[in-house]
């Protein structure tokens, strides 16, 4: 290998283990089977915060109604976050969006990670797999994945605070081990590992590949390493109402400025109907739905509230049942309204 004289025999034995395992075990996923630049970046934004069996039917129907970058470029935002609609931080989606716009406006395409990180929504880790995949750029990927597994190679008892904080200490071990011939079946090869064997709980030691390289797996408490500080999660309790009138639902749509949730449908809290929490508790409790964001565990009630007289907000809106298909509803309310309205 082109790297080889640089390398020790253990860290090219590893670069053979982890290659041959990967080529005889990786999942067959969609953009692995029929590959291109573009579904690559498509992939990689939609795996962040998300898992693969989650994303597999968006990333079919995006590639349905937008096959390639112009496409994309061309899309509506309006028809961009529909198609993500349930994938959640939508960021994602409009920074896709932007990076299409400005990837068809290129003269020719950038190939190096420099040049990527350029683009809206590319970090250090999507720069070194789209060019690593793409381009065979010798970038080696950080992410969760790979620390657990770097982690648990060297018993790395150093506490740290997060996986990003870890993610940069790792970096140059990440770059020692690359496979500088193979470098995007090596990244996805450290990806795959990490996703389906070098798990964060119970991890599949006995069929795992590299565990004659693995200090975790020699001490015989592999799921003990990287030691991250635990999450400190805040508590939060929403108040939201179900205001359904003469064939209608009473939605808040978020503003088209705001950071998170543009153009997105919710419904409405106590607060955005003017309304104090007591007051709204004093109807009938329809859901508890409680979810996770970050570093906050949210606790959702929705009570049952009569048609106000007026709109308070003018971001408020009645819209019929019979398009409420047609709108763009965050994910967990549409599932939610879906409930309540079987």
């Amino acid at each position: 290998m082109a790297n080889s004289a640089r390398l020790t025999s253990r860290q090219v034995d590893f670069q053979v283990a982890l290659l041959k395992w990967y080529r005889l075990h990786a999942r067959k996923l969609p953009w692995r089977e029929s590959p291109s630049l573009y579904r690559t970046v498509v992939s990689e934004f939609m795996l962040q915060q998300t898992q693969v069996k989650t994303m597999l039917p968006y990333f079919a129907r995006w590639h349905e109604q937008l096959p390639d970058f112009k496409a994309l470029a061309a899309a509506s935002e309006a028809k961009v976050l529909k198609l993500w609609e349930g994938l959640g931080y939508y960021s994602r989606a409009r920074n896709l969006h932007k990076l299409a716009q400005a990837v068809a406006a290129m003269p020719q395409m950038p190939i190096t990670p420099e040049a990527w990180r350029e683009l809206p929504g590319i970090g250090p880790y999507t720069a070194a797999a789209i060019t690593s995949i793409s381009f065979g750029t010798p970038a080696a990927v950080v992410d969760g994945n790979v620390v657990r597994i770097l982690a648990r190679l060297t018993a790395d008892e150093t506490p740290y605070r997060d996986s990003s904080a870890a993610a940069k200490v790792y970096a140059p071990l990440a770059d020692q081990l690359l496979n500088h011939d193979h470098p995007g079946d090596h990244n996805q090869a450290m990806m795959e590992l990490g996703a389906t064997v070098c798990l964060k709980h119970n991890p599949l030691c006995t069929i795992c590949p590299v565990r004659e390289h693995c200090a975790g797996y020699r001490n015989g408490n592999p799921a003990s390493y990287p030691r991250l500080a635990p999450k400190k999660m805040e508590q939060v309790t929403v108040i939201r109402a179900w205001c359904l009138h003469r064939g209608r639902l009473l939605l808040h749509r978020t503003p088209a400025t705001a950071r998170r949730l543009a153009n997105q449908h919710e419904l409405p809290t106590a607060a955005q109907l003017g309304l104090d929490p007591e007051t709204m508790q004093k109807g009938k409790l329809l859901a508890k739905k409680r979810r996770g964001i970050t570093r906050y565990q949210i606790t959702e009630l929705i009570y049952s509230a009569n048609a106000p007289h007026r709109l308070p907000n003018p971001d408020l809106l009645w819209v019929p049942l019979t398009e409420l298909e047609t709108i763009s509803l965050s994910g967990p309310h549409r599932r939610w309204v879906h409930d309540l309205l079987d």
